[in-house]
């Protein structure tokens, strides 16, 4: 993980090194704040982002997702749950210039989750609660809406490195083992509306 964390600083300051013009040296935008649509639908999970220019091709990206909600029961058990917290740190490089058109990312996604009974990840009576990281890359596109709204797509493949413990649901106080996964897939699948400033 050191290894990886030190490749990306000396990346990102080999990126920022070339920049040939500073975020204030034309009218575009410098900033946005966004949220990702159909992730308010995913258990009601709420989200924000920010994205801040870096230079002319190049913008940082910052979101994180947040779902409290537990489905704990009086008795102990869970029914359907999916608690998390995401954090999704991303640097981005524009075609055209930032916030417009076509980009490719580099993230490295972190997530504490505790997920229970969840027929789509084959967690059909246990819980699984961890966390994880990696690294992956993305392809997006943002279309112009108006002066300062756009509509961004976004998907992302890589790796995810996950640590968790396994629970059953019916009495999910007493952990059952311990458990470690290579992930590799999606890792990120985003509609977001943007304000830019």
């Amino acid at each position: 993980m050191k290894r990886l964390f030190t490749l990306m600083v000396f990346l990102c300051a080999a990126f920022l090194s070339q920049a040939q013009t500073s975020p204030g040296d034309d009218k575009g935008a410098v900033a946005a704040i966004k949220t990702n649509l159909p992730y308010w639908g995913v258990g009601g999970t709420f989200n924000l982002g920010a994205e801040f220019r870096l230079a002319r091709h190049w913008t940082l990206d910052l979101e994180a997702g947040l779902n409290p909600f537990d489905g704990k029961n009086d008795d102990g058990s869970y029914d359907r749950t999916m608690k998390h917290f995401r954090a999704h740190p991303e640097l981005r490089y524009w075609f055209c210039e930032s916030f417009q058109g076509h980009f490719l990312g580099l993230h490295v996604p972190f997530i504490a989750y505790n997920f229970a009974d969840l027929k789509v990840l084959d967690l059909e009576n246990e819980r699984r609660q961890g966390r994880g990281t990696g690294v992956g890359v993305s392809y997006g596109y943002q279309w112009l809406l108006h002066e300062h709204w756009n509509l961004e797509a976004t998907l992302g493949v890589g790796y995810l490195y996950l640590n968790y413990d396994k629970f059953p649901c019916k009495n999910c106080g007493n952990k059952s083992e311990d458990n470690k996964k290579h992930y590799f897939g999606p890792t990120q699948a985003a509609v977001s509306l943007i304000y830019l400033f």
